[in-house]
């Protein structure tokens, strides 16, 4: 299938070739736009909900290590962090199938939002940019964006023309891991035609954390005795990441139509998986000692996708409509958890998704555009971990997105019907959805922004809610599904105030969100015998989120090109449910930064305070609060070289992060220094 796939996709590229036309020069973008927020053009100043944006820069700057990680330090944003190897993005307190993770638009047709335990198969250092979306983005992507989108968004396949070669290097090594971490991307056009080759590769050792691993907390819930605040290591938390791709791409004046091919190798230690003892004196070398760190010593999880991309865009005069967009994923996905050195669990994920998009050309403010999405996936586990049975997945939905901007004020609005079908060899479920937004916004005076948006989101559940049955080690449960499940339904509000005028920049966004059916796995009680594991059922019940984020720059002082400004931003979620308060949900954070830039250095000294988090569930444990210093200098010598130096949390604190289910085991690094080189031409 997948010989076939490249082999028809490359057989549509040449044919296209002459109906795009020669190539001719794009205009450029004059304001930052937000691919993901709709087909038509959206601008970042524009967006009635919360988005974030991250380039170059600030990825090769944000915390080394998974896709939750990068994006954990902005407002609103957590991680489920299962150790360096797995982290996914928590946004406004919703985590795993709640929270859409894209590349280009497309699903990763991974098994990361199964399990925390699970990688998500796409490494920041792939990517240009990523936009992150808070709040529901159903309309577009499906159910599953019911609590926030997350798009890599990488250049193997170019939408514009190059003129010879192009590309960007960078290299960095930190200490709290002993890690090296090294990506690289080129690409290279003649005429219509753009080659992109890039390809990256990252290496962590176990890391050192100022305490003993696990938390007093859990040391006094299983009765042991805390030896004092002394040093430790983090075991069975070493990663070799490499990621590899190329892309193919014909750029014509009428449009363009590309062709990638990407490779994932991961191998990575889950820490957690048995109780260790984290008190013995064992000397730091013998502990990075190989034979110390075999495999036999705890789970490591041996990952390996292979992944065809297909996306293109075409100019054309169709009734209303002037562009057609298109594009499509195919992935096979395996990964392997291997346990005393031999195979325990197999997770095979195979499928592809496509979406189509006709965008309206532009009348008097009035944008709009109408899509097709589809997907299929294969989903089978084999082994002793295989709580969730062999099941099919299909999904097709038509939607659209209209937007009316008079400058002044404007309005916006769409709907979106899904069908969603899971079906086993036993069971098969079906979930017809509807989705619908409307938004207005303001601007009444210059630099002000003022928007609202209300959403009804349906989302059908998951393999996982509908037919576990099983241990699941990584949650520590016995879950059991429930077919009977129905769509869980939320009515939501989003409110936006942006401001930018002289010195000043403030972004202040206000959510509240009502849950019909919200899918919850509660403890039951009882005890599975064979397992001696807890058994946890999925259940539905109401439920209610709301909270905020804000962030406000401050220039105090600016002459030529050295400014000098302030920063701070702050975010807060609460949950509550017909059964208690949810699972896992983060504490309020707040953040302050100083940063003296110049043209060709910049310093920035960043103070991070995390609260505490007492508000839990049944058996889960409180969290202490946290306060991290961060700083980093960059310098640029010359035009597209720099090199940095950052630390990162400099006062050593144990910082547990809640929202992660090894937070009790596994804290977050204690004191690490990264030095880092790049180089883009």
């Amino acid at each position: 299938m997948r010989k076939s796939l490249l082999l028809a996709s490359a057989g549509l590229l040449v044919a296209a070739g002459p109906a795009l036309g020669q190539t001719s020069g794009r205009g450029a973008e004059v304001t930052e736009v937000v691919v993901t927020a709709a087909p038509f053009v959206v601008s970042l100043d524009s967006v009635t909900t919360s988005v974030d944006v991250l380039n170059r820069d600030d990825l090769d700057s944000a915390t080394p290590g998974g896709l939750g990680e990068a994006l954990s330090d902005l407002p609103g944003v957590r991680s489920s962090f299962f150790g360096p190897g797995a982290s996914r993005p928590v946004i406004r307190g919703l985590a795993g199938p709640r929270v859409l993770v894209l590349t280009n638009g497309v699903g990763m047709v991974d098994a990361s939002a199964l399990s925390p335990d699970h990688q998500v198969a796409v490494d920041p250092q792939e990517a240009r940019r990523i936009e992150v979306l808070r709040g529901p983005a159903a309309l577009a992507y499906g159910g599953s964006a019911i609590g926030g989108v997350v798009n890599v968004i990488d250049d193997r396949i170019s939408e514009a023309p190059v003129e010879g070669i192009e590309g960007r290097v960078f290299g960095a090594v930190s200490s709290v891991d002993e890690g090296e971490m090294a990506s690289g991307a080129l690409k290279a056009g003649t005429g219509p035609w753009v080659f992109s080759l890039d390809a990256m590769r990252r290496q962590t050792e176990d890391y050192d954390v100022p305490v003993p691993a696990e938390s007093r907390r859990q040391l006094a819930a299983d009765e042991e005795e805390f030896l004092g605040p002394q040093s430790s290591t983090v075991e069975n938390t070493r990663v070799t990441l490499e990621s590899y791709g190329a892309g193919l791409s014909y750029v014509g004046a009428r449009g363009f139509l590309g062709l990638a091919v990407k490779q994932t190798d991961s191998r990575y230690g889950v820490p957690g998986h048995a109780h260790e003892d984290e008190h013995e004196d064992k000397d730091h070398d013998e502990d990075h000692d190989e034979e110390a760190h075999g495999e036999e010593e705890g789970v490591r999880i041996d990952l390996k996708q292979t992944r065809y991309d297909l996306r293109g865009g075409l100019d054309l005069a169709l009734g209303p409509f002037e562009r057609l967009r298109a594009s499509g994923g195919y992935a096979d996905y395996e990964h392997v958890e291997i346990e005393d050195g031999a195979p325990s669990t197999r997770f095979l994920s195979e499928g592809w998704e496509g979406r189509l998009e006709l965008v309206q050309a532009e009348h008097d403010g009035w944008q709009g555009a109408v899509g097709l999405q589809a997907l299929t996936r294969d989903f089978d586990a084999l082994g002793d971990e295989a709580y969730v049975p062999a099941v099919e997945i299909k999904e097709a939905g038509l939607f659209t997105l209209q937007r009316l901007d008079r400058d002044s004020w404007g309005v916006e609005g769409g709907l979106r019907f899904d069908r969603r079908t899971l079906e086993t060899a036993a069971l098969k479920a079906e979930f017809d959805n509807v989705s619908a937004s409307l938004g207005a916004f303001l601007r009444p005076a210059q630099g002000w922004y003022a928007g609202v948006s209300l959403s009804r989101t349906a989302r059908a559940p998951t393999e996982a809610e509908l037919f576990a049955a099983g241990p699941h080690i990584a949650t520590r449960a016995f879950e059991v599904g429930n077919a009977s499940l129905d769509s869980e339904i939320s009515y939501a509000v989003d409110a936006t105030l942006h401001y930018d005028g002289g010195p000043w920049d403030a972004d202040l966004h206000a959510f509240a969100v009502r849950y019909e059916g919200f899918i919850d796995l509660r403890p039951t009680g009882v005890e599975n015998p064979e397992s001696e594991l807890a058994i946890f059922a999925y259940r539905q019940t109401d439920a209610e989120f709301w909270g905020g984020e804000a962030e406000v720059a401050y220039r105090l002082w600016q002459d030529s090109d050295r400014s000098f400004t302030l920063e701070g931003a702050a975010d807060y979620v609460r949950g509550d449910t017909d059964l208690g308060a949810p699972a896992r949900i983060p504490p309020w954070s707040a953040t302050g930064r100083a940063i003296f830039a110049t043209s060709w250095w910049t310093g920035k000294l960043e103070l991070r305070q995390v609260g505490e988090q007492t508000r839990v569930t049944e058996g889960e444990l409180p969290t202490d609060g946290y306060r991290m210093l961060n700083a980093s200098l960059v310098v640029r010598p010359t035009d597209g070289f720099k090199v940095f130096l950052e630390g990162r949390n400099l006062n050593d604190a144990e910082a547990r992060e809640h929202a992660s289910f090894l937070k009790d085991l596994a804290p977050l690094p204690g004191r690490n220094f990264r030095l880092g080189v790049g180089y883009t031409f």
